[in-house]
Parts: structure tokens; C-alpha cells; sequence
């Protein structure tokens, strides 16, 4: 049965119920939507995309609930995307993360939607970009997105949010734990949540001595405590948001593929990570329209890394390719080798190294090298 499109004039006027069936229909991979979404297009890029991430238990739901009150009695209008585990064992995913934030509920400004990862890797889902894009098409001020409870290589936030802000809890661990690299590099805003308990000054003081209030790109990483259930901080960590949104702007999902540009051929040197379903089943399509495929595979990392070990790009003959085995910096030299993989049906085991002055420069979070293996399929 054909699927029912929805109003993208209702969209814009306000409907929450063509929202929440549109919403339902991009997480449902909804082919017959993909006209209707290349038409939101003009309204994109006009939302503040907030990524809140870190671990499990910092508290996350709880901020986000006290920042919600906050940001509505400065006038925004926000919407918010709670991203939760899928189990492995059964497949399916208790959406708590709204349960803290119940209370603005009733508030027709707000819309909060929760959201499966359907074991996508990286602490998103693969229906967040395209559920976000929604949400900014709607009118919406700021799109917060709250990942999984994810660990020191979960990332992907990175790429889709505008200004990262990484919830750490008291007792990260020592000085040596704070300056590991990882997902605290990634950050704009760092917060210690729950900063009313004793272990709080001391996680305070190891991050500040880490190094990872570092200056990027003229803003400067900033920290502040907060204790999110009595609503202390929210308001300093709103005013960072503002903050950065006026230094840095907004819409860098949209501006991220444009600068990564490969000069030589004209392709995105970084793609956004897919799923191993969705890659798998694009090498399947190529190989039945007869096209020679090749598969990367990061084999092993050395410093920081934006893919973990395991990460996937796969190239077809025609330069075509799907995933990503970096934040950008070797994509188009992988794909060069992929052709020469597929044209002699030789593998090949490929090294890179990037030292920390470059490492920014590149899409990597600091130096390190990574290796990469290429194959022929069949």
C-alpha cells in the first residue's frame, strides 16, 4: 500500500501531528518520503543542533530536562531527539530518556522524540540526521540530541551536532583517565553534572589540568558544573550554548560534506558512518549490476581515532562508496587503493599517520596512525 505523504505546508504551519507522523515514517526508512525530504531542503540549517553525550548514569536526561526549562524562558522553541539502546537479545528498547523530562510535556513549544538505535554504532541512530533535519525544517530554535550512553570512542554526535557538549560524572577517574583521548576532545562544552557530590572538585580539577580546554577555531573549550536536579548551572551552560552558536553558527551538518570536498575527483572525502546492514546490502547492489566492489576495513589505530577497529568503507569501480574509516583526513586515498585492489584482485594493508599540528586540520581528534585493509570482493 502507498504510503500517505505528508503536508509540508501543515509541517511548516505548525502540525504536530504531521511532525510526529513524519518523524515516524523517516525512522521507518520510509522510500516514498525521500522527494519530500530533498524538498525541506530551504528551510535547513536555520536550528542550533545541541548534541548532549557521555556515559552512562552522568546524567544526561536530567540535564537536558533542567535545560529545557531554561531555554524556554529565554523564548526558544525546542525539540528534542532521545536516542536509547536497542538490546541485542530481544531487539528492542526501553525509551526512558523522556521519562525525566515529563514535565514539558503539555508545553506546545516542546517536542520531545524518542528514538531506537537499532544497534547503529557511534551513539546515534541511523534516522537521527534525517529526524533532525525535520525538526529544523519545522521551525524549530534548537534540536537537542542526547546519544546513547556511549564510551571513549563513540563520536558520531560530532558530526551532526553544531555545538557538543560531553556530561562527565564525579570519578571519571585519575589525571591519566582525563587526558585519554577520545570523546572529551570532541567536546565544545564539557560539563560536570552532579557537582554537589565530594569526588566533584577533583574530576573539576584533573580535566582542567587534561588539556582538553584547548582553543579550536576561535572558541575556547569551556567547563562548568552543574547539578541538574536542583537546576544549578543551567543557566551558565545555556549562556555557553548561545555563546557558541554566535562564534561558531549553526548548520555545520549541512557545511561539513561541501568543505571536505576531495579537490582531485570532487567527492566527499567524509562520509557519515553507515550501518554494517546498509553497507553490506550496497556492496550486494553493486555486485549485481556486475561493478567490481573493494571493502576497507580499519584493522588498527594508534592514538586517537575517529572509527573505531572494525569500521567499513566499501568503493565500487566507479568511485562510488558508502561508510567511513576516519573522520575524513584518508577517505579519498583509500578509495584511490580501492581501485587498484579491484583492478589486480591483490589486497592491500594500508598505513597512515598524522602528527598532532595536523590532526585538526583533518578531521582527527589528535595525532596517531591507522591501519587499513583493503580487499577485492568475490
Amino acid at each position: 500500500m502507498r504510503s500517505s505523504i505528508p503536508d509540508l505546508s501543515a509541517l511548516r504551519a505548525g502540525s504536530r501531528t504531521v511532525l510526529a507522523r513524519l518523524l515516524t515514517q523517516v525512522e521507518n526508512a520510509d522510500e516514498a518520503l525521500v522527494p519530500l525530504l530533498e524538498e525541506l531542503a530551504p528551510w535547513l540549517g536555520r536550528a542550533q543542533v545541541l548534541g548532549i553525550t557521555g556515559a552512562p548514569g552522568a546524567g544526561k536526561s536530567t540535564l537536558i530536562n533542567a535545560l529545557l526549562a531554561e531555554l524556554r524562558r529565554r523564548g526558544q522553541r525546542v525539540a528534542v531527539l532521545a536516542i536509547d539502546p536497542s538490546s541485542p537479545v530481544s531487539g528492542g528498547a526501553l525509551l526512558g530518556d523522556r521519562v525525566r523530562m515529563g514535565e514539558h510535556g503539555e508545553d506546545e513549544q516542546v517536542f520531545i522524540r524518542s528514538l531506537a538505535s537499532r544497534g547503529a554504532l557511534g551513539g546515534l541512530a541511523r534516522a537521527a540526521e534525517r529526524m533532525v533535519d525535520v525538526f529544523d525544517a519545522a521551525g524549530f530554535d534548537v534540536v537537542i540530541v542526547e546519544t546513547v550512553g556511549v564510551g571513549q570512542s563513540e563520536v558520531d554526535i560530532r558530526h551532526l551536532a553544531d555545538c557538543r557538549v560531553v556530561v562527565c560524572a564525579p570519578s571519571l577517574g585519575d589525571e591519566v583517565q582525563a587526558a585519554k583521548a577520545g570523546i572529551l576532545e570532541i567536546a565544545d562544552i564539557l560539563v560536570v553534572n552532579k557537582a554537589d557530590l565530594p569526588q566533584a572538585a577533583r574530576t573539576v580539577h584533573d580535566l582542567q589540568a587534561s588539556g582538553v580546554l584547548r582553543s579550536v577555531d576561535g572558541w575556547t573549550v569551556e567547563l562548568v558544573p552543574t547539578v541538574a536536579s536542583a537546576g544549578q548551572g543551567v543557566a551558565a551552560l545555556a549562556d555557553l550554548v548561545e555563546r557558541h552558536a554566535r562564534s561558531a553558527g549553526v548548520g555545520r551538518r549541512r557545511a561539513a560534506p561541501a568543505a571536505a570536498a576531495d579537490a582531485a575527483g570532487g567527492r566527499s572525502r567524509a562520509a557519515p558512518p553507515a550501518s554494517d546492514d546498509a553497507l553490506f546490502a550496497q556492496i550486494a547492489d553493486w555486485r549485481a549490476q556486475g561493478r567490481g566492489v573493494a571493502l576497507a576495513t580499519v584493522v588498527r589505530t594508534w592514538g586517537s581515532s575517529p572509527r573505531p577497529e572494525g569500521s567499513h568503507l566499501a568503493a565500487d569501480e566507479r568511485c562510488e562508496f558508502i561508510g567511513s574509516v576516519s573522520g575524513g583526513c584518508i577517505e579519498a586515498a583509500v578509495i584511490d587503493e580501492a581501485q587498484r585492489v579491484i583492478a589486480s584482485g591483490e589486497p592491500r594493508l594500508l598505513e597512515f599517520g598524522v602528527s598532532d599540528e595536523q590532526a585538526w586540520e583533518v578531521g582527527l581528534a589528535c595525532g596517531g596512525r591507522i591501519q587499513v585493509y583493503v580487499e577485492r570482493i568475490g
